[in-house]
């Protein structure tokens, strides 16, 4: 069975909103912990608004290893409306976005990837389909702004890995138990 990984960057205090605010730096660290991520998805669940930003940035981007990546990844976004700008590999949800990601994981492939999409990570995580998750923290309290775990019921992790970058963010990787 496939698994459901939420990639996700946050402030010290827990915000995921507009992480440009408090990333002030990226190190090579940052970028191998970000490889090691995606060299396991093949799909990735978005919501609208990431959508919207990201189909407009990395199609032509070259940052890697995240532009090859996402430009070849398959793409399924919880959203009403039809989508553009269209992108390659990319199909709106039909249906509930919980049902879609239960049946997606029961099928062949590689991880199924949950990266930025604050509102689509947790809903995901309510429901209890989430199997891990990836965040990087950065040494920064952002003050306002939407919270990753606001809403979220006590969900019990397994700590299997967290270190310090060069810049000071913490790179931590937890599984969800039971």
């Amino acid at each position: 069975m496939r698994k459901v990984v939420l990639y996700e960057l946050l402030s010290l205090d827990g915000v995921a909103d507009e992480p440009d605010r408090f990333f002030a730096d990226w190190d090579d660290a940052m970028d191998a912990n970000l490889a090691a991520v995606i060299a396991t998805q093949d799909a990735v669940i978005l919501g609208r608004r990431s959508y919207d930003e990201w189909a407009g940035y990395w199609p032509s981007s070259d940052i890697e290893p995240f532009a090859t990546f996402i430009n070849g990844a398959a793409k399924y976004v919880a959203t009403s409306t039809p989508l553009e700008p269209k992108w390659a590999n990319t199909e709106v949800i039909d249906g509930d976005l919980v049902e879609f990601v239960r049946d997606l994981k029961g099928e062949a492939g590689a991880d199924i990837g949950v990266h930025a999409s604050i509102e689509v990570a947790k809903a995901l995580l309510v429901a209890g389909v989430v199997d891990e998750l990836r965040l990087v923290i950065a040494p920064t309290i952002a003050g306002t702004g939407r919270r990753l775990l606001d809403g979220v019921p006590a969900t019990r992790l397994a700590s299997v890995r967290s270190t310090v970058s060069p810049t000071g963010s913490v790179l931590a990787d937890y599984r969800v138990i039971g």
